[in-house]
This record gives structure tokens, sequence and C-alpha cells, in this order.
């Protein structure tokens, strides 16, 4: 069969193929732009995520090495290094080389901050931006730049705040007995020395918490909103019994700063409606969630009587004797030159269950104060003074075994410390109204050893000094 060349294609469809054609090739430049394009902004994605996993990890690092302390703050800056030193960055190619630049630290998480050099002690978050590391955050890119010389290199960073997300105080406040931090108390007869006394409170001495007042002879005391930051007006039913119920059975707050701060409170304290919220330090497990809010490792309740058997004579009562006076105070804070009169060694209550007194000084030595020893009693408590019988090695509560220690009921959790109340000391006066919010300021956080169960009407608790906000701190956290 002879063959005969194909006839052509008619006009229209060869046009329509070349224009196919066109239309394939510039499509194609754009995915390819667009694919580009997708390659630079990953590349960008991928170094902004190095960047902040070692912002990340620097903070709380850092943050965790916070404690109120210079040497706190070096050793922030130390795990800091040593942490941002262990990334890599551009797919795990390059080293990441610290300065101390790159942190600062404040006492709230918002800021405002300070370097190193000029951050005050107390500080409580760390602050990381990469920025201040160097040009590790700039990236070339292929693509991009065709669109704008600006793209060409594109810059990000690592940003990360950590810091402490709540604080273990207990929502009930009292009122300073003093608005001294700390004074010295000249007790009477040898040896002469000067007995600490901070915003009024006595250590070693117990106090009916609900029975305090500097300021008149009708007790004052409060329920702190628990919900708000401080300086914030909540609502009236923030202060409700049933909002605070469960922090005071954690004995915290989510908070993250309380001294020198005002805080919205409400008096007085519902102690009918949250004793037994108190009490689940001692077992009392049907008032609160007993994995978040276990018993004390040590439950023994210092009943006055025979139970306190480290004093010589039997209290009177189950803390040191209220008096009647303007100001609500008790006779252990009476004098003490010229010594008071008509005081019995049994109107002391128990003594040092928790902690012993110690020697004045305007500020904590680096090794702690200098504390007094029970043979000290006649001196520190006269006239009349309780006499210790077989004190303990350590105080009673931190002893081991009986008579002074007793676990929790079988099958429950426990935990060492539970017993001790963190408490707001506030600034007296405050603001009056009952039954409503007002704002108080917090001068301190006091630190009070449960000595027996709360009741409906009384909160007995030895003082056992100040506790710092770094001591108090919950788990350290990301905030940005």
């Amino acid at each position: 069969m002879e063959n005969r060349p194909s006839a052509p294609l008619p006009r229209g469809r060869g046009r329509a193929r070349g224009a196919v054609v066109v239309v394939f090739a510039l499509l194609l430049v754009v995915l390819l732009g667009f694919v580009g394009m997708a390659l630079d902004l990953g590349r960008l994605y991928n170094r902004k995520a190095e960047l902040q996993n070692v912002a990340d990890a620097a903070a709380l690092a850092a943050a965790r090495e916070l404690n109120g302390s210079a040497s706190g703050i070096s050793k922030a800056l130390a795990q800091a290094m040593s942490t941002a030193n262990t990334f890599h960055y551009q797919y795990g190619m390059q080293n990441v080389s610290w300065s101390d630049a790159a942190i600062s630290f404040s006492n709230q998480a918002a800021g405002p901050w300070s370097d190193a050099g000029s951050a005050a002690n107390d500080v409580l978050f760390a602050k990381v931006d990469t920025r201040a590391l160097g040009d590790y955050g700039t990236v070339s890119t292929f693509f991009m730049q065709a669109l704008s010389s600006a793209l060409a290199t594109p810059k990000t960073y690592g940003l990360a705040v950590a810091g402490r997300s709540a604080m273990k105080v207990t929502p009930l406040a009292i009122c300073a007995m003093s608005p001294l931090p700390a004074a010295a108390r000249i007790n009477t007869g040898p040896p002469v020395k000067s007995e600490l006394v901070e915003y009024g409170f006595r250590r070693g001495v117990a106090y009916d918490l609900m029975n305090l007042n500097p300021n008149g002879s009708t007790a004052e005391n409060f329920v702190v909103d628990p919900l708000d930051a401080p300086g914030a007006a909540g609502p009236l039913s923030n202060t409700d019994w049933s909002v605070a119920a469960p922090f005071v059975c954690a004995g915290a707050m989510p908070m993250t700063h309380i001294k020198n701060v005002t805080l919205t409170v409400r008096r007085p304290f519902p102690l009918a409606s949250l004793f037994n919220q108190l009490n689940s330090r001692f077992g009392a497990v049907a008032a609160c969630n007993v994995s978040s809010a276990p018993p004390d490792a040590n439950v023994k309740a210092y009943v006055f009587g025979s139970a306190i058997g480290w004093m010589a004579a039997a209290p009177g009562g189950q803390s040191a004797l209220s008096t009647a006076a303007n100001p609500l105070r008790t006779i252990a804070d009476l004098g003490p030159v010229p010594a008071p009169t008509g005081i019995t060694p049994a109107q002391y209550g128990p003594l040092w269950a928790y902690a012993s007194a110690v020697q004045y000084a305007a500020t904590e030595p680096p090794a702690g104060y200098t504390a007094f020893t029970p043979a000290d009693w006649s001196v520190l408590y006269a006239p009349n003074a309780p006499a210790a019988n077989a004190y303990p090695a350590t105080t009673p509560y931190g002893a081991a075994g009986a008579p002074n220690l007793q676990a929790p009921a079988a099958g429950l959790p426990k935990l060492a410390g539970r017993r001790v109340l963190n408490l707001p000391l506030l600034a007296c006066p405050v603001a009056a109204g009952g039954g409503v919010n007002v704002t108080a300021t917090v001068l301190a956080i006091g630190k009070f050893l449960l000595t027996v169960p709360a009741t409906a009407t009384s909160v007995y608790a030895e003082f056992g000094g100040l506790a710092t906000e770094q001591a108090l701190a919950g788990p350290v956290e990301l905030f940005q």
C-alpha cells in the first residue's frame, strides 16, 4: 500500500496546542516560585522553632534557680548558659554561643525587666531574648529575594518568660501586729540577749489567729480573693467561702507575687465554713481532695495538758492568753520592760512546738539566726515563766517518733510541712466594712504551725518566722 503524507492539523488546533505550552510554562514558573517560597518560609519557620527552643529551655533553667538571693541570680546565669550551649541551629550544624545580655529578670511576669547587674534579689521571673545572642535569626533566602530585596535576609528570634505560676500561701490573712519587719526585744535578767520580733510576732509563741488586732479590741481576720491578680478588684463572689475552699485545702493560690502588693480581701474569714478545709492537714479527707490536699506527715495534735510533755507545767490554754485590751494581743507580747504582773506559767500556752526563739539581728545572718535554748525560758518569758521538761533535740514537730510524731491513717498520702500555714500579714488598719470587698497591702508572709485542728471559732497556730516568696513559689512554667 502506498504511504501518503498525513494531512496537516487544522489551523485552529495548532494554535491551541501552542497556547497550552505557553500557559503550562507560565504556570510552571509560578509553581516553582511557590515551591521556592515554601522552602524559604520553611527554613525561616525552622530557624524560629530552633531559637524558640533555646529561649524556652534557657528561661526555664534560669527561673528554677531564682531563690531570692544574689547567689540565685548567679546560678540562673550559669544554668541559662549551660542549657543554651547544648543547643544547635541550622538543622544541628551550628552551635549556639550564649551571652548574658540575652537574659533579664523581674519579680512580675509582665516586667519591668532588669539585667543581672541591676536586678533585685527578690526576682521571680527570667526572660530570654535570642536577639541579644547575635545574628542567629538571619536566614538567607533563595526565592523570596526575587520578590523584594527586603526579603533577602529576613530575621526571626525566640522569646520566652518563665517563672512560678502559683504560691503556697493560704487565703487567710491577718494583721501584722507591728509594721516593723525586725525589732529587738530585750528580755529581763541575764543573759542579756535581744530576742527577734518579726512584725510583732514572737517565734515559738502560739496565737489564736482569730483573736488578734494591733489597732483595737475587736478581732480582725480576712479571706483573700484567690482568683484575681494583685491590684485587681474582683467581684464580691470571689471572696465567698465556696470559692476560697479549694485554695484553703491546697494552701496555695494562683499568684506569682504577693509581698508589698494590694490584695482584695473580705472580713471576717468565714471560719465556720472553712475549718474542715484547714483540718485536711490532720487527715480530715471529706472536705478536700486528698490527692491535692494530703495530710501532714505528722498529724500529732499538741493539745495543752499532758500531751505537751516537753513543758514542765501544763499550759492553761492552747495559746498564749489573749488580753482584752486595745490592742488585742496576748500576754506573751506585753512588756517586756517593765515586766507585766499577775502572769502565771500556764498562761503562756504551748511553746516551741515548731520553732524556737532566736536572737535579734537586723537581717538574717548567712548561717541563720542564733537560737535560744530552753534554759533561756526563764528570761524570755519572765515573770513566772514556764520551764522546759525533756525538750527534744529538735523541735517537737520535727522530732522523730512518739510521743511528738504521729503518722496519718494508713492508706492516706502524706506531705511534710502541710500543717504550716503561710499567711499574708497585712498592713492594718484595713479600710472599714464587713461583708464587702476591701483592699489591703501585704507586708510579709508569716509561717504558722497548726498546733491542733481548727474549730468553728479558733485557729491555734505557732509563729515560726517569715517566708520568702521564692521559698513558697510553685513549679516553674512558661508564661510566654
